[in-house]
């Protein structure tokens, strides 16, 4: 059942793991607060944020981890909804590693926008409260589709809007509810992975990957964990092989590049049925 358990979470997209490593953490923290008797908070401390910039130096993976944090189960629901929804959505344009970046680069600017205001401006210094949840980096991955396809539209109960309809009334929403509502910070950090999802997209429009530097560091630290492998039988190298592969490889990147272009001209619904089965299989690949 292991093994099994194991292959099914193998096959679920990037989007789909984040939920379930989220949904985990959620209830192995509530779990054991119950049995111990205890506020779950006090299980949480050294994962979520804290607001003064001095406590965050003791525990700075915190800017990370307070993503995997949620402060109740319909906070946890909201969020993981949102990140299914525009998941499906992203993956169908790109690959799970750009997908990374934008989702924890946008956790990474959310909180970073949180520890700043509360350190900086007068009207945040009373508040106590640390910063947890996913929201920083579901809005990163939801502006970043809807400025980069900005005029394809998606179901919204009985009516069909533009994405940056959708894009914009969320920013809005938390913009209009900084001064009265009862989480500011959660807010400025919804504005912070907003930011991310919109630089990201604009840089993505002009051939650009803001993210290149994050990939290089993120391999880097995994290259600490692997298994340096034994090595291999001297084999014979055919040198004409080569200019081949990287010709078919570049054919390929053009085509992608041309389907691009046509999504951010007229939208995803203007390709052909060959054209997203050829871009859904490519972002398989990436």
């Amino acid at each position: 059942m292991q093994g099994g358990l194991r292959y099914q979470f193998a096959r679920l997209s990037i989007a789909e793991k984040l939920i379930v490593v989220n949904v985990a953490v959620f209830i192995v923290f509530k779990l054991t607060a119950f049995l111990m008797a205890m506020p779950a908070w006090r299980l949480e401390a050294w994962l979520h944020l804290p607001k003064d910039f001095f406590d965050f130096l003791t525990q700075p993976w915190s800017l990370v981890t307070y993503s995997f944090l949620h402060g109740g189960l319909w906070h946890l629901f909201f969020n993981m909804l949102m990140l299914y929804y525009v998941g499906r959505i992203f993956l169908n344009l790109f690959g799970p590693r750009r997908f990374i970046n934008v989702y924890f680069l946008g956790v990474i600017l959310g909180g970073a926008f949180f520890l700043t205001a509360y350190n900086i401006f007068p009207a945040f210094y009373q508040s106590q409260s640390p910063l947890v949840g996913a929201s920083a980096g579901v809005m990163a991955v939801l502006i970043f589709i809807c400025t980069y396809m900005p005029n394809q539209e998606v179901r919204v109960f009985f009516f069909n809007l533009k994405l940056w309809y959708v894009g914009a009334f969320f920013v809005l929403l938390d913009l209009v509810t900084i001064p009265m509502g009862d989480n500011p910070g959660g807010r400025l950090a919804h504005l912070g992975g907003a930011l991310l999802g919109y630089l990201y997209a604009r840089g993505s429009l002009q051939g650009k990957d803001l993210g290149a530097g994050f990939s290089r560091m993120l391999d880097a630290v995994a290259g600490l964990f692997e298994r340096k492998p034994r090595k291999a039988p001297m084999k014979t190298v055919y040198k004409k092989a080569a200019p081949k592969a990287d010709h078919g490889k570049a054919a390929r990147q053009r085509k992608i590049d041309g389907i691009l272009d046509k999504i951010s001209k007229s939208g995803y619904e203007s390709l052909t049925q060959a054209e997203k089965d050829f871009l859904f299989k490519a972002g398989k690949e990436d």
